[in-house]
C-alpha cells in the first residue's frame, strides 16, 4: 500500500498533518481556486508554498508530482480505495474536491454538467486570454512595440466578459447555486481588474452584472481566507 512518504515531493515539503490533503501551490488565480475550495468545503489540508522566485516548480520533487511544472497540485492521503492519490490541473482538482466533499456541485445532473461547461469555459478561454492580456499589458510584453498582441487579447478578454455578463443576467451565480465554476472564474476576474489593471481596457465599468458578481464572491469569508493561502513567503 502506498503512503505519503512514497511521494518524493514530501521530502521537500514534509507534511504537517499526514492525514490532511497536501496542497502545493502559490496564490495565483489558478492556485487560489484550490485553497478557496478547500476553505469552502472544510476538508482538512496542509498548504505548502511553491516559491517561484526559487524555481521550486522546476525542482525534481515538484516535477515528480506535476511534470508540467505548474501549480496547483495535491496529494490526498485518503484517496479513492483508501490509497494516497495525486492530482494536478486546477479544474480536475476542483471536480475531485467537490465530489469528495459532496459540496459545490448541484444535485441535478443537467445543472451539474452546466457547471462543468463553465469550468471548461474558464480553463480554455478566460485563463489563457486574461493571462496573455496580463503579459502584454502589465508584464514584459508591454515593451513590445507591435501593439497587435495587446489589442488582440484586449478585444478577446472584453468579449469573454460580455459572455459572462449575459450568462449572469437574472442570476446570482454562474449556473444556479454557488459552485466550483464560480470558484474557477472569479479569481481571474479579480486578477484582470485589480492586478493587471485592465478594467478600463476591457470595458469593466460598462458591464451590468459581472462587477457585482465578483463583489459577491469576494465577500465570502472562505474566499477571503483562501486568497491568502499559501503565504507567499
Amino acid at each position: 500500500m502506498l503512503s505519503l512518504s512514497d511521494f518524493p515531493i514530501t521530502r521537500k515539503w514534509p507534511p504537517r498533518n499526514p492525514d490532511a490533503i497536501q496542497l502545493y501551490s502559490f496564490p495565483t488565480p489558478n492556485g487560489v481556486k484550490i485553497s478557496i475550495a478547500l476553505e469552502e468545503t472544510g476538508l482538512p489540508y496542509d498548504a505548502h508554498t511553491v516559491n517561484f522566485s526559487k524555481n521550486d516548480q522546476l525542482s525534481p520533487e515538484f516535477l515528480s508530482l506535476n511534470p508540467n511544472n505548474k501549480i496547483p497540485a495535491i496529494i490526498d492521503p485518503n484517496g479513492p480505495n483508501g490509497q494516497p492519490f495525486a492530482l494536478f490541473e486546477s479544474g480536475a482538482i476542483l471536480m475531485y474536491l467537490a465530489a469528495k466533499a459532496n459540496l459545490l456541485l448541484p444535485p441535478d445532473a443537467s445543472e451539474r454538467y452546466q457547471v462543468f461547461q463553465w469550468l471548461m469555459f474558464q480553463a480554455s478561454n478566460i485563463g489563457p486570454m486574461f493571462g496573455q492580456l496580463g503579459y502584454f499589458h502589465t508584464f514584459a510584453g508591454k515593451e513590445i512595440a507591435d501593439r497587435r498582441p495587446v489589442e488582440r487579447y484586449t478585444a478577446e478578454s472584453a468579449r469573454l466578459l460580455k459572455v459572462l455578463d449575459t450568462q449572469l443576467e437574472g442570476r446570482t451565480w454562474i449556473v444556479s447555486n454557488y459552485s466550483i465554476a464560480d470558484i474557477a472564474i472569479c479569481p481571474w476576474l479579480r486578477t484582470l481588474r485589480d492586478f493587471y489593471k485592465a478594467g478600463d481596457l476591457t470595458g469593466w465599468d460598462k458591464l451590468k452584472n459581472v462587477p457585482a458578481y465578483l463583489d459577491r464572491f469576494l465577500a465570502r469569508p472562505a474566499v477571503q481566507r483562501g486568497l491568502l493561502i499559501p503565504p507567499t513567503a
